[in-house]
């Protein structure tokens, strides 16, 4: 029997976790009161249950230790039982907005303000995410990017990717992304705006991508941007980062850093030891 705890942060998408691996036939069983797991593992591993995948999903909700989550896997595992963790998580800003959209009260410490429960979640959960076997960034993932990184893992057995890289562009007059790893800025390059043609279209445009590019500047930097990307990549896996935000800015975010988001991520399309995600933040502003 294959054996997933679902956890992470609150707001990191471990609802919809749950939801897709249900639909890869996983039984799955949200919140189970802890001292019930190493019983209902014990059920479920039995021969004429003729469940081979399990899903349980458990998170924080009150301020008290994870530990007596890690005692209930314990038992798990000393009753010859293994199991893998998969850690959904996500940047604060990103949990912060998705707390105000949904007008939820956040389940440690709701009382208090929402970007002080997840310092407190995250305090909580640390050494949680240390010891996952995979750790999914949800801030810029699409819901089929989600899918596809768990069809991978949990479906095709494939190679976890430690690493997510999060590709983003910008218009520096509406602020530079405030989980931006590394900033880049793509405004030395001529500005399709002030030709009439090519102002309302945006670097998702064929006309917009060939007129950027055409410039051999545009070329070089795209050629010494991705050669330091492939350096680097393989060294924050090697630290343990699980995630690299890669901003790419022009002054409004619709032509040249669309352009140079998209080319950078058709250079790093042959995935190594890294998931990859593409966003236009300003594009349709």
């Amino acid at each position: 029997m294959r054996l997933v705890v679902v956890t992470g942060m609150s707001g990191g998408g471990k609802s919809t976790a749950m939801k897709m691996l249900e639909d890869m036939g996983f039984y799955c069983v949200d919140n189970l009161p802890v001292p019930l797991i190493p019983t209902f593992v014990e059920l479920v591993a039995e021969p004429n249950t003729e469940i081979e995948k399990v899903a349980l999903g458990l998170d924080v909700r009150s301020d008290r230790s994870f530990d007596y989550i890690s005692e209930a896997l314990d038992q798990v595992r000393d009753a010859g039982y293994s199991y893998e963790i998969l850690f959904m998580n996500a940047s604060d800003n990103v949990l912060v907005r998705r707390y105000k959209e949904t007008r939820r009260v956040h389940p440690v410490d709701g009382s208090g303000s929402i970007e002080h429960s997840i310092q407190k979640e995250r305090t909580i959960l640390q050494e949680t995410m240390h010891q996952a076997d995979y750790v999914i960034d949800t801030s810029n993932l699409l819901t089929r990017e989600l899918k596809e990184e768990l069809d991978r893992i949990f479906l095709r057995n494939e190679a976890y990717n430690s690493l997510m890289v999060n590709i983003v562009s910008f218009g520096f007059k509406n602020g530079i992304p405030l989980d931006a790893d590394m900033v880049f800025d793509v405004r030395f390059l001529p500005n399709p705006f002030y030709i009439e043609e090519l102002k309302h279209k945006t670097g998702n445009d064929k006309e917009v991508y060939d007129y950027v590019m055409g410039f051999e500047e545009a070329g070089a930097f795209l050629e010494r941007l991705v050669d330091m990307v492939r350096f680097l990549i393989p060294n924050y896996v090697k630290e343990g980062k699980y995630r690299l935000v890669i901003a790419i800015g022009c002054t409004g975010g619709q032509h040249r850093s669309v352009t140079l988001a998209n080319a950078l991520y058709q250079e790093l399309s042959d995935k190594g030891e890294y998931g990859l995600s593409l966003s236009h933040r300003d594009a349709k502003k």
